[in-house]
């Protein structure tokens, strides 16, 4: 059964006649000043989180906001991959995962980050939103290279090894493609945009067989990491990986590709991926507040002008279970971050989350004990 939504220092200087009215003042002063000059004192602490390199550069906008809201407290997010995060979530070392895929119910996941919150529920938040780039570096070619869904799949496999070759070709008709090789840059570390990546392959296409957060080796190079695939296509010429597109907009050489998921190329813009989270779907679960996307109904959508090769990134936490500290830690934080989808955040490369998606977020977020 499916659920479908929609989405989208106060400065005073009393100066007192008698020493009564000053310490009047002062004690008024001072009580003035912890709130508004330095912020809210109520959390304190840092907290914990780890995973999804995806969203390493949100994180840092909203451990910015943290911060300035609650001085006291701080954010420490290890960007280790999704893997790496779930099992940190799982162990303890981390209050909570950052992962590009929910937690796998087949492989004991969904058990063992229950017990780790003492029995409760483990929920997902998926509140950081990400558009997946196909991004390359082709030099001499100046016009954005278009790219449909089962090319994409054959240049990942290895079938297709040409910039030049005709099924690239007649996506782009006009365009003096090389007769260049085709480096393929692939995640070598367990990654939840690997994951979803190929989760997306077979959706849109139904020609590919692997899966999981592990990329096939079998084709191309591998590098760690988000930071580290961007890194690695922008020193080759030919070179092409998936990214999340904040990470390819970071560097001056590489391009983004224009998909054809099945009416014509689309570029990625915030009006292309805001279509296809218009449509978004979650499957049903425990409780309304933990939110899982149908990801095979997101990838295999073919609307018009959508852009649906996104990442709904989610912050894995307790939903109770906590001690008490670490309760207000995560409740002030995820507050904070839906607070700030901003122009910041949307510069960063990722889509402020909006309408009725929001509004279901505060909901779950309040709902944390």
């Amino acid at each position: 059964m499916i659920r479908n939504f929609k989405r989208t220092a106060a400065i005073f200087g009393l100066i007192a006649a008698s020493s009564t009215a000053l310490v009047a003042c002062s004690e008024s002063s001072d009580s003035g000043s912890s709130d508004s000059a330095q912020g809210d004192s109520s959390v304190s602490g840092t907290l914990v989180g780890e995973g999804a390199s995806s969203q390493q550069n949100a994180m840092s906008v909203f451990q910015k906001a943290f911060i300035e809201k609650y001085p006291d407290a701080d954010l420490s997010y290890t960007a280790s991959g999704s893997g790496a995060g779930v099992e940190a979530f799982i162990n303890g070392t981390a209050t909570f995962a950052g992962s590009d895929s929910p937690l796998d119910e087949e492989d004991g996941e969904v058990t063992s980050a229950n017990e780790r919150c003492g029995g409760n529920d483990a929920w997902h938040l998926p509140s950081t939103i990400g558009p997946v780039a196909i991004a390359y570096h082709l030099e001499g070619v100046d016009q954005t290279v278009n790219l449909t869904t089962e090319s994409i799949a054959k240049i990942f496999k290895g079938e297709i090894k040409k910039w030049n070759d005709p099924a690239i070709a007649d996506a782009n008709e006009g365009v003096e493609l090389p007769d260049k090789d085709i480096t393929v840059v692939f995640r070598s570390d367990e990654s939840g945009t690997s994951d979803n990546f190929q989760k997306f392959l077979k959706a849109a296409t139904g020609e590919w067989d692997s899966k999981g957060k592990q990329f096939p080796d079998a084709v191309g190079e591998g590098a760690n990491g988000s930071s580290g695939v961007a890194d690695q296509v922008a020193s080759i010429d030919g070179a092409i990986t998936y990214v999340e597109a904040g990470f390819a907009k970071q560097k001056e050489n590489v391009s983004t590709a224009a998909i054809d998921f099945g009416h014509g190329p689309v570029e990625l813009s915030n009006d292309s991926v805001a279509k296809a989270l218009d449509n978004l779907a979650f499957k049903e679960t425990n409780s309304e507040h933990d939110m899982v996307v149908d990801a095979d109904a997101l990838f295999s959508s073919d609307a018009e002008g959508a852009y649906p090769l996104i990442l709904t990134t989610y912050n894995i936490v307790c939903s109770a279970g906590y001690d008490e500290s670490e309760a207000a830690l995560v409740k002030a934080f995820f507050e904070t971050v839906l607070d700030n989808q901003s122009t910041e955040l949307e510069d960063a490369g990722f889509i402020p989350v909006s309408g009725a998606h929001l509004d279901r977020l505060k909901a779950a977020v309040e709902a944390l004990a």
